[in-house]
This record gives C-alpha cells, structure tokens and sequence, in this order.
C-alpha cells in the first residue's frame, strides 16, 4: 500500500470515527450556529421598546403631541397611564416599567403663556448604561417637539426636562454588574465544576466502585457536590463584602432573603451539573456542554450584559428558562432596590420550580445511568 492509499485509508477512518459520535458532531456543528445567533441578536445596545409609564394631569394639546411622538418611535412602547405620581413608584417596583414620564398640571396653558413647562423623567437605573440611551431618546424627542412648537408659534418656549435616575443617583457601573457576577460565578462553580468531577469519577471508572459501596447511591452524589455548595457560599461570602465594602453597591434590601435566594440558585445549578454528568461520558463534553448550555445563557440572555427587553422575542422566549435570569433579577431587587420579598415572589416560584425538576430528573437519570 502506497503512502498515499495510507493516508487517504486513515483520513476515511478518522471520518468514520466522527460520523459515528453523534453528540460530538452536534457540538462542532450546532456551536458556530447558536453562536452566531446569539452573538447577532442578543449583543445589543441599541434602546427598543422601552417600557413607558406616562403622568398627565392636564391632558391637553401640547401633552399629547409629545406623549404620540414617544409611542410612534421604536425606542419606546407607552404601556400605563396612572392617575398619581405614587402609582409609578409601585410600576417601577414591580419592573413594569423602565421610564417615565410627568408632566406639570396646565402644561400646554404654561407653555404658550410663559414659555415654561416642565417634565420630569424618572429613569431605573438599576443599569445605568441603559438608563442614560433611554433618557437621552427621550429628551432628544421632547428637544425636537420644542423646536417644531417654536418655528409654529414664532415665541420663545423652554421645555428642558428634568432627568432623575431611581435606585442607582451616582450612575456606579458596578450596581449593574455585581448581580451579574454573581450568577455568573456561582454557575461556574456550582454546575460546571461539579459535572466535571462527576465525568472525571466514571472517566477513572471509581463512581461504580463508590456506587458498589455500602452507602446508598444519593449520598454518594450528595457527598460530590457538597464541597461546591461550600466553595458556592464562600464565594458568595466574598462577592457581597467586596461589592459593599470596596464597589460601595449597598445591600438596600433584606440580606436574609438574598442569602435564601441564593443558595435556592445554588441548588438549581448544582441539579444541572448533576443532570450533565448524566448525559457525557468525557470531561471535554461536559466542559463543551456547560459552556454552551450554561456560561453563553447567563452572559447574553441573562441580562447579565445585555437588556433582554431589547432582545427579539423569540431570544425573550429562550431567555425565560435561563435561571440566572430570575435570580439576577431577584439580586437586584434585593441589593439595589431595596424591594422586600413580596416583588420578588415571581422569581422565587420561578427558581423553586426549576430547583424540584432538575433535582428530580437528575437523580431519576443519574440512577439508570450507572445501574
């Protein structure tokens, strides 16, 4: 046999070898596919459908011009009009709402007669990034309004706007990010470190000589994944003295219910590092397995970076079965808003629920996979 033949014969069985692994063709494929799609759609800063709440005691001319010109853009989608300034306070409490808009009683009556109306934006600058485009959109599009009102009327008129940001004053960066950080670390260490070590056990062939042991097969796994939960709550330990103490992000909120609620994500990540181990063989796939199904979820459909409301809907879609999502979301009421638990039950049933199936399906597959 030539050199040629002999090489062309080790190139086809190479092929054959990868044909064969199915689950390994379905990472080399599908990888660059969801990457892609992920990366163009999710990775966005532009402002889309921001969601308005409008205070508009006068309801006359000048007010509905502007409030129109804000609805007819395709940065903001005007959902509530309240009747009183206290009504918004518990729309941006319940995260209906990302800005909004008061206006001062007689506004249009002030404006031709003074020349001077005023309009307050109140802005959830829980991420401040966001905070300012939003702001900003909408103080160019009330700009555009005055200047359109004074070529019409021929008179002076002032209508700058007076932009508060709620829950985060100092605009710090790091009220965004440290919730995000949080999830971020705690499924790295809670989801992917323990499936490794699980694969890395039947790898080495010692998980069925542990599960052959006197002691019952469940607290073979639990004993696995205790040191993480420890490293999980060390690590949070540290998160939040280094986000108080150093960041100077307070915890405005009750610390009990942020520690309850992150050893309830801690759980969640742990049942699927259980769950992955069940369906790999090697620590290579369980590592390419947790960097797609885990780290790229939490880092682009978490709102760990990126707003989710700006994202298409079939990405909101997806983004719903993201646990980092609801437990960044509960963090933030709880450390930056200073939310009690009653705005976070959604995210806590949310998590409960997730916490139940992951544990169920893991033990139930985990169990058929070593018998």
């Amino acid at each position: 046999m030539s050199k040629t033949q002999q090489f062309s014969a080790f190139t086809k069985k190479e092929f054959r070898h990868i044909l064969r692994d199915r689950r390994s063709m379905l990472l080399l494929l599908g990888i660059p596919i969801v990457m892609i799609i992920l990366f163009g759609f999710a990775i966005t800063n532009e402002v889309k459908n921001a969601k308005v709440a409008v205070y508009d005691p006068s309801h006359d001319i000048a007010t509905q011009r502007i409030i129109q010109r804000l609805d007819a853009s395709d940065y903001f989608n005007i959902l509530y009009y309240p009747e009183s300034p206290q009504e918004i306070n518990h729309l941006f409490q319940e995260g209906k709402i990302q800005l909004a808009v008061l206006f001062n009683d007689h506004f249009d009556s002030r404006l031709r007669h003074t020349g001077d109306a005023a309009i307050q934006l109140l802005a959830d600058a829980t991420d401040p990034n966001q905070a300012v485009m939003i702001a900003g959109y909408a103080s160019n599009i009330i700009a555009a309004c005055q200047r359109e009102w004074m070529r019409e009327f021929r008179v002076p008129m002032q209508m700058v706007p007076e932009i508060r940001m709620l829950y985060n004053p100092q605009m710090k960066s790091a009220f965004n990010f440290v919730p995000g950080i949080m999830g971020m670390i705690l499924m790295l260490i809670c989801a992917m470190m323990t499936s490794i070590a699980i694969v890395r056990e039947k790898e080495l062939g010692t998980m069925e000589v542990l599960l052959a042991s006197p002691m019952m097969p469940g607290f073979v796994v639990f004993s696995k994944v205790i040191p993480y939960f420890t490293l999980s709550v060390i690590n949070l330990i540290t998160i939040l003295l280094l986000a108080v103490f150093v960041l100077g992000v307070p915890v405005s909120g009750s610390l009990f219910w942020l520690v309850i609620v992150s050893f309830l994500f801690i759980t969640v990540a742990l049942s699927l590092g259980i769950l992955i181990s069940t369906l790999v063989r090697t620590q290579l796939a369980a590592m390419l397995i947790s960097g797609m199904a885990l780290m790229m979820p939490v880092m682009l459909l978490s709102g760990m970076i990126f707003p989710v409301e700006n994202m298409p809907e079939i990405l909101q879609f997806i983004s719903h079965i993201v646990p980092a999502k609801w437990y960044i979301y509960a963090v933030k009421k709880f450390m930056i808003q200073g939310l009690s638990i009653h705005f976070a039950v959604k995210e806590f049933a949310i998590l409960a629920f997730m916490a139940l199936l992951l544990i169920t399906v893991s033990i139930k597959k985990f169990k058929v996979r070593l018998q």
